[in-house]
């Protein structure tokens, strides 16, 4: 029988290595990377059944990272594994298309449980996070939204890089575009969300998943 082709996406190489040891009896790991970038850019050759993926990743981080790779592949299932337990977090991860939510504390014991789960077409929420709190989260009702602003794809990968402290040039080079096109990217961010200093954006965006304190 095959076993399920799982990809994981970190950038704390002793948590790759412990998930390594926890996934290789049943699972078969086909590729791990450090950021959210490589893994758009390895999940089509690779073809995971399941991608274990961090929120706090440098580059592009694991919810942006998570919603471009849902477009791409439809079919796979996402689960994060962080160490965010915050709501926001939470519910961002799960508009993105994930299938489950674990917290890096309770993994070892949760993490082929939550595998099997989401193979079945069901989702895993850790019970350190109650399910009813999720529900509640993402509800359309005015009371629970918590929705930032809708940016463009490429406004919110401008938003992380300069929550991250990259310079325009940076952020240029990172994106392959102009510096031009991303001084408009950034001043049409914080225009659309009424921010008017980088510090502010950098607070925004962590806020709301993007990045990292």
């Amino acid at each position: 029988m095959t076993k399920p082709r799982v990809i994981l996406a970190d950038d704390h190489t002793l948590v790759v290595e412990g998930f390594r040891k926890l996934l290789e009896e049943e699972f078969d790991l086909v590729g791990t990377v450090e950021d959210g970038r490589a893994l758009l850019k390895t999940a089509p050759t690779l073809q995971p059944d399941v991608v274990l993926l961090d929120i706090a990743m440098p580059s592009l981080n694991g919810i942006e990272a998570a919603r471009q790779l849902k477009k791409m592949m439809p079919e796979v299932k996402i689960i994060f594994v962080t160490m965010h337990a915050d709501p926001a977090y939470v519910t961002e991860g799960f508009r993105a298309g994930a299938s489950g939510y674990l917290l890096k504390r309770s993994a070892a014991a949760e993490l082929v449980q939550a595998i099997q789960v989401v193979l079945k077409g069901q989702h895993y929420v850790t019970p350190l996070i109650t399910m009813d709190l999720v529900r509640a989260l993402l509800e359309d009702s005015p009371e629970h939204q918590s929705k930032p602003a809708p940016l463009t794809p490429r406004q919110r990968e401008v938003l992380q890089l300069v929550a991250e402290g990259q310079s325009l040039k940076e952020i240029a080079n990172t994106l392959k575009i102009s510096v031009k096109t991303v001084e408009f990217h950034k001043a049409q961010i914080m225009e659309q969300l009424d921010l008017h200093t980088t510090a502010e954006l950098t607070k925004y965006a962590i806020a709301h998943g993007f990045t990292s304190p």
